[in-house]
């Protein structure tokens, strides 16, 4: 599963103080029984019409139909609160506890199981956000705050409430608040999605370890262009050959690993050196 040289590259990696990077997408969630965004779960029907991810994730959706989108992400927030983190996630947690500052996580996956496993929450870019969170939709504050734990999830044939509508608004000003998520028609920014944090790991790292995702997005294959520019190590952990996997065996040392992530990565934390249980 690991060969030699992957295996002394790790080793490497822990014995010299140098750093370690992961960035993570929705294969690792998959394990978890997450489905991937753009699968059929994705989909949504408002009335006679169905709507692709694509078009429900986006603030022109947002602000057409707001109800819709809430009820959505509503429903999204329910599979992700059944969900549990999975061998993967909890390795990953326990490599941020041996390297501490050493580590940075990048992900791609609004689900919060990184951080449910014990990521940090100072060293997890969430470059996507998090459905468990909401945000001013008038932007009266960049301060984002939990979803109330007391709304209920929702199916497609469940409207909201005007209870649930008076719990979905700012704190502070009283607008409708949105969904924390990056949305299709929206652009990376620091703020609230890390971008140049993003970058600047991606100049500094010793290692990327990518974790199931192919590079849909712009961010991600940004930060892998940097590092295999930088002819820095890169390790693709993914079930199928993908762009990265490509990338990966080009850079020194790097490689592409074919195999679920909750099966390689308890062996990575292993080498790392602490146990990832």
């Amino acid at each position: 599963m690991l060969t030699e040289k992957i295996q002394n590259r790790l080793k490497q990696i822990a014995a010299r103080n140098q750093r370690f990077t992961v960035l993570t997408g929705a294969g690792i969630s998959a394990e978890s029984g997450i489905p991937t965004f753009r699968g059929p779960e994705g989909y949504w029907t408002i009335g006679s019409r169905v709507y692709h991810p694509q078009q429900m994730a986006t603030y022109h959706m947002f602000t057409q139909k707001p109800d819709e989108v809430w009820k959505w992400y509503l429903y999204r927030r329910g599979v992700c609160r059944r969900a549990r983190p999975n061998a993967g996630h909890l390795a990953l947690a326990a490599i941020e506890r041996a390297l501490a500052n050493r580590f940075g996580l990048i992900t791609q996956n609004v689900d919060g199981l990184h951080l449910r496993a014990g990521n940090s929450r100072q060293r997890t870019f969430q470059i996507h956000g998090n459905v468990f969170f909401m945000r001013c939709s008038q932007g009266c504050t960049t301060d984002i705050y939990p979803v109330p734990e007391e709304l209920p999830d929702k199916s497609e044939d469940q409207p909201l409430t005007e209870n649930d509508r008076r719990q979905l608004v700012c704190p502070r000003c009283g607008a409708r608040s949105r969904p924390h998520v990056l949305w299709f028609d929206e652009t990376y920014n620091e703020e609230h999605f890390k971008f140049e944090s993003a970058l600047a790991i991606a100049h500094q790292t010793d290692l990327l370890l990518i974790v199931g995702t192919s590079g849909a997005t712009t961010l991600p294959n940004h930060v892998a262009g940097i590092v295999a520019q930088r002819r820095v190590t890169i390790i693709d952990i993914n079930i199928e050959p993908n762009p990265f996997s490509q990338l990966a065996v080009q850079t020194p040392h790097g490689a592409f690993v074919q195999s679920a992530s909750a099966e390689v990565l308890p062996a990575i934390a292993d080498l790392i050196g602490l146990p990832h249980a």
